[in-house]
Order: structure tokens, then sequence, then C-alpha cells
């Protein structure tokens, strides 16, 4: 694939882009901060529940090997819906699309709490679709609201000031679990997810004038797929994205399971998920970094170091908890890095009259994320200890980074 060609041809056409972006954009545009703001209320409500569903899978299915085949079935069953929300846009408005995300959430606590295999599968699914719902309608808002040239720093400010959410949540949420069992954490996520219902409708956000009643046409969702594998520079963003993903995807659900086979309790696994996301403090630093240099050399760099962090970390194994749960840490906190920026080259190169079709296949870097590392984890784990899995992860990150190095334009 000839990236850097491509690249340079679409660079020529971003004035027009930037215009058409500009011309058919909200006439009352909201803030970078009104987005960190309910972005961060998001974030809580998966936060508390993001130790909770790999520690509470474990304790119903009691072992590793199970718990990545729930993942394996959970994320198809996502993954298809996802594929399927082009067509949910084409008949919904965004506020809508929006509110039934948060609908998602909150039958999802509600399902957690059984404690039963079919209330974790029907949560777990939930939880997810929902998720993916809500970042796809809130990436869409925010291509209408935030103008091209502040993306970085808005999409570094949205990371920053979501830490404390991901701060307290996982640790939180497993110490609810382990004081009032598993109707604990979601009581929490049930009553954020209130709130989030409440913000959102109070911020009023609007949607683009010259939009119809519905956000696209409807069409095969294949249709889509074909477009956006036919774009160089829309591919190269997904495979970055999902680089990261597969790490982070990896690090909430093996890292505590790793943790807890070494003979650490619960509360430990949790606080180091927890400690992991205090890196998000240094994402808008992330974005001042790539804005002096470039997002190439950033988005490089932190695949570079995170493959190495999760390599030793698999190769310390379950037995030194404290050691492992360093290098775990040092690999969140290169990974930070590529949340801050690593979303930019899809912001980008996605074409304005293609966002709402681009940005939901764009999203399945998450579930493929958790759907194909689970696939082959769950074979690899009949064989293998679990911190096998960070072997594997720290071996395709550098496989990313240098597809990122050579294909990512110098100039990014």
């Amino acid at each position: 694939m000839n990236i850097r060609c491509q690249a340079a041809a679409h660079g020529l056409q971003e004035t027009s882009l930037v215009t058409s972006t500009e011309s058919s954009a909200p006439q009352s545009r909201k803030s970078a901060l009104a987005f960190a703001a309910l972005f961060s209320i998001e974030s809580f409500c998966r936060s508390v529940n993001a130790t909770v569903l790999s520690v509470q899978a474990y304790d119903i299915l009691g072992s590793s090997a199970k718990v990545s085949q729930l993942s394996v079935a959970v994320s198809l069953a996502v993954l298809t819906t996802t594929l399927l929300l082009p067509v949910a846009f084409g008949v919904l408005r965004r506020r809508w699309a929006y509110t039934i995300g948060i609908a998602g959430v909150l039958l999802a606590a509600l399902s957690l709490s059984t404690f039963t295999i079919e209330g974790q599968v029907i949560g777990t699914y939930l939880r997810n679709t929902a998720a993916a719902l809500l970042n796809i309608t809130l990436s869409l808002y925010i291509m209408d609201h935030i103008k091209r040239h502040e993306l970085v720093r808005s999409e570094s400010l949205r990371l920053t000031l979501s830490t404390l959410s991901w701060m307290a949540g996982p640790a939180f949420g497993i110490a609810l679990y382990e004081q009032l069992g598993p109707e604990g954490p979601q009581r929490l996520v049930f009553a954020t997810g209130l709130l989030l219902f409440l913000v959102f409708w109070f911020l009023k956000l609007t949607e683009p004038e010259l939009l119809p009643a519905g956000t696209i046409q409807n069409k095969n969702p294949l249709r889509y797929i074909k477009q956006y594998i036919s774009q160089p520079r829309l591919r190269l963003a997904w495979i970055i994205a999902f680089g990261r993903s597969c790490y982070w995807a990896t690090l909430f659900i093996y890292g505590p399971l790793v943790l807890i086979e070494a003979g650490a309790s619960k509360q430990f696994a949790g606080l180091v998920i927890s400690l992991s996301q205090a890196a998000l403090f240094t994402a808008y630093l992330y974005g001042h970094i790539a804005q002096a240099t470039s997002v190439r050399l950033v988005v490089t760099l932190c695949l570079v170091v995170t493959g190495i962090s999760s390599i030793a970390a698999g190769l310390t194994g379950a037995g030194s908890p404290v050691v492992t749960a360093g290098l775990l840490l040092a690999g969140a906190f290169a990974c930070v890095g590529l949340d801050a920026v690593g979303g930019v080259p899809f912001l980008r190169a996605v074409k304005p009259r293609e966002r709402r079709t681009m940005a939901a296949i764009y999203r399945t870097f998450i579930e493929l994320s958790e759907l194909l590392p689970a696939i082959i984890f769950a074979f690899v784990l009949t064989i293998f200890a679990t911190p096998v899995v960070f072997l594997i992860i720290g071996a395709f990150l550098f496989v990313v980074a240098g597809i990122a190095w050579q294909h990512l334009p110098k100039s990014m």
C-alpha cells in the first residue's frame, strides 16, 4: 500500500475539507471542555466495571481460559452489532442514539448485579455495545463542533480530564465488589449513568442543520467496510488504534488475573489498574510533545516502549506480583501517549461527508481488539500460564510500531 502518496494527494484537498467542515458545522459550537466533562462521566461508568468484569467472570467460571472463551463469544456479538450501527444512525438523531447508549449502561448494571453466567453474558454485551454507541456518537459531535486545527488539543484535554474517573473507578469498583458483593459496584454505575443522562440533555448539543432526520442513508454495512478499507490512511489509523486497544484490553482483563494468580489480593489488582490510569494525567503533555515534534514520532516511540514493558511483564510472570505490576504500569504510561494522539490520524484523514459511516467502522478496533486476542489467548492458555498473553501483545506492538514509523506522514 502506497500510503505516503495517498496521504500527499489527500493533503491537497485539506483546505476544501476544512471549508466543508466549517460550513456544515452547528451554529452553536460547544467547547472542548464540554465534551471532556461528558466523556469523564461516561468514563467513570465504564471504569467502575473495568476490573470487576474480569474478576467476577473469573469467580463465576473459575479459570482464565474460560474467561477468554466468554470474551470471544461476547465480542463477536458486540462486533456484529457495531457493524450495524451505521444503519441505526440512518434513522436516529444523535441525541437519541446517545440516550439509547445510556439506557444500555443502566441495563448492563442490572444484569451484572445478578452474579450469574447469563447475567454476566448479557451485562457484558450491553455494557460494551453501549460503549460503542456512546463513543461513536460523541466522536461525531466532536468532529462537528471542534475545528480541525484544535483536534490535538481537544483530544488530549478530553483524556486528561477523564483521568480521575479512570484512577478512581477500577479500585473503587473492586472495593465495592469485595465489601458489598456483585450489586455494590453496579449500584454506583447505575447512579452515574443517570447523571450522564442529565448532563447530556442539559448541554443541548446541536447537530448540523443540513442533515436530514436521520444521520446517514441506510446501506449494506459491507459497503462501508469496503469503502473504509479502500483508503490507506484510514487503514493505517485503524491499525494504530487496534494496537493500543489490544494492550488496554489485555491489561484490564488479564492484568488482574496474573496478579491474583501470583498471590496478590483482588484489591491490590484493582489498585494497579487504577494506578495505570493515573498516567492519563500525562495525556495533555503528550499532545504538546506531538505538536512540538510530530504525531509520527510520539506514536512510534510509545508503541515500542509499551511493547518492551509488556514482554518484560510476561517474562517476569506470576513469580513477583510487585515487579510485574510495575512493568504493567510502565507500559500503561507509554500507552497513554497513543490515547492522547493516536486517534489524530483518523480525525485528520476521514472526509467530512464520510464521517458518520467511517466512524462506526473505525470504532470496530475496540471490539476486534477484545475478540482476536481473546481467540488466540483461549487456545494458548490451555497450554501456557496466563503471563504468556503479555509476551504475545508485546511482540505485536513492535509490528504496529514498524508500520506506523514507515507509513505515517513525517509532517503529521
